[in-house]
């Protein structure tokens, strides 16, 4: 299966779900910057979750299918047309050869993702398949999609994923009449995102740590795979020393040495020496990745180990997912 860049959005790339087994070496993890919907469009094709999809941010991108093609698309960024007619998210979707597969911006988020049966074709690097622009490596040729890329999907699937295919192949577009709910909730002008309370945030004067918990921020324009940096009050410390370089991972929040907030994501530094006031939970740091300039965020803390166990109850919803797809094939 193999479709052609028409035009490649602003920024789409080959993402999987990282490099867990190199940070200790300072290799960024990279990945899905929302790893829900990139996990969700695999799973409705029958594909591993592990596998490779296209992360396209902001949409406005335009692909033609060299082959029949069977796909899916999750996210909040764009709504995908084909020949004019609207086709529905969260599903598999069977395209035969010569259409124009169209992802328009919905507004609603910023990223969108393409899974195609038996997942992208492109080598594994470090034990995986992401993107990694920074560094030059990773997806496909370290960077982003360019006009006339061509992507092919590898041609081993799993036997639900040939049973779909089968039940959907036809002479024009077709798709299945169910569709996969999402584990989290939508993006909106206005989301909560819950924290686990960091190493530092004792650093903070009080008065700065109420205002974390209870002020609004807006995302800036300074927002990329790297980082999310907030507008709002800024923070005070009544420790005023410098960390050591110390761990951190996507989805800690730090404070610069201005008082600015930074939420770090899929690509960000292994290590870093602002104080860690926050960590975002699990749970909902793929809703961090669908955020958008001027989307307003504002933080809740909960324990650790109601971190854990919401994350554990967003698992047994994917595994849920999983289960019925299989049983209806």
């Amino acid at each position: 299966m193999q479709l052609s860049v028409i035009k490649p959005g602003v920024f789409s790339t080959i993402q999987d779900l990282g490099r867990t087994a190199y940070l200790g070496q300072g290799v960024p993890l990279s990945g899905a910057m929302d790893q829900l919907s990139s996990i969700l469009a695999n799973i409705a094709l029958g594909n591993e979750e592990t596998e490779a999809t296209l992360e396209v941010s902001y949409a406005n991108a335009e692909f033609i299918t060299d082959t029949d093609i069977l796909l899916s698309y999750c996210g909040y960024g764009a709504l995908m047309v084909i020949d004019d007619i609207n086709i529905p998210a969260s599903r598999p979707v069977f395209i035969p050869k010569g259409h124009v597969v169209k992802l328009i911006n919905n507004s609603m988020g910023s990223r969108t993702y393409i899974a195609v049966a038996g997942g992208w074709n492109v080598p594994d690097i470090l034990g995986s398949k992401s993107t990694y622009v920074t560094g030059g490596f990773g997806g496909l040729n370290g960077r982003t999609l360019q006009k006339g890329d061509v992507l092919s999907s590898t041609h081993q699937f799993h036997s639900t994923t040939a049973k779909i295919l089968e039940q959907l192949k036809s002479p024009g577009i077709n798709y299945t009449s169910w569709s996969i709910k999402h584990v989290t909730k939508e993006p909106g002008k206005h989301t909560e995102i819950r924290v686990v309370p960091g190493q530092e945030m004792e650093w903070l004067d009080t008065n700065s740590i109420l205002s974390f918990l209870s002020d609004e921020y807006l995302l800036s324009n300074q927002a990329n795979r790297m980082g999310l940096n907030l507008n709002g009050r800024k923070m005070k410390r009544k420790n005023i020393e410098e960390l050591l370089s110390t761990a951190v991972v996507p989805g800690t929040i730090q404070v610069t040495g201005d008082g600015s907030l930074i939420l770090l994501m899929a690509d960000c530094q292994t290590t870093g020496g602002y104080p860690r006031i926050a960590q975002v939970a699990a749970v909902d740091l793929s809703l961090c990745g669908q955020l958008k300039p001027d989307d307003a965020i504002n933080f809740v803390a909960i324990s650790k180990e109601e971190a854990e166990n919401l994350y554990l109850e967003q698992r047994k919803e994917l595994y849920k997912i999983k289960s019925s797809i299989s049983n209806r094939y």
